[in-house]
């Protein structure tokens, strides 16, 4: 089929009209209700973990308190492109389930020890950076798929997490 000159020359600027809303719209387009979690290692910016999450889906992080012998898990929620750590539990591992302390308790016994469990937590992040200890064993899981720390990145080594919007592409793959 041929088209003439005169068709070609009424087609020309639908067509770019249609290109340029393409591009613009998904810009205009927000993904209401999802989080794009990225996990780099920080000293070569190697992508460990990137996967986009809807709002309310878990992540756990567990790992060992060196100065204390406990086990600590964090669990985190994805929401509204940040990730929301909702509870802790620093646990010894030989003895009985931890007391539960108050959210307003937590940054203090960060620091100070002993086994407690917090729930009710609104401790909302978009950047971590984990430092990777000789004993802490950091691991983090999303979905099925855990991601350890120190096997990664070795000792020494800092993973970053950063919890962020969709870019244009996962934006418009989110809403299907």
């Amino acid at each position: 089929m041929q088209v003439s000159r005169q068709g070609a020359i009424l087609i020309a600027p639908v067509l770019v009209l249609f290109l340029l809303l393409a591009l613009w719209l998904p810009s205009r387009i927000e993904a209401t209700g999802w989080t794009r979690l990225d996990l780099t290692d920080a000293g070569t910016g190697s992508e460990l973990l990137s996967v986009v999450l809807r709002d309310g889906e878990p992540i756990t992080l567990t790992w060992r308190n060196s100065l204390f012998g406990l086990d600590v898990t964090e669990v985190f929620v994805a929401q509204s492109c940040l990730i929301v750590q909702t509870e802790v539990t620093f646990a010894d591992p030989c003895g009985s389930t931890p007391p539960p302390v108050s959210p307003q308790d937590v940054d203090d016994l960060y620091h100070t020890g002993g086994p407690f469990s917090a729930k009710g937590l609104d401790r909302p992040f978009s950047n971590i950076i984990y430092r990777v200890g000789e004993i802490g064993n950091p691991k983090m899981q999303v979905r099925d798929r855990v991601v350890d720390f120190k096997r990664e990145v070795d000792f020494g080594g800092r993973v970053i997490l950063t919890a962020a919007k969709l870019n244009r592409y996962e934006s418009l793959v989110a809403r299907r």
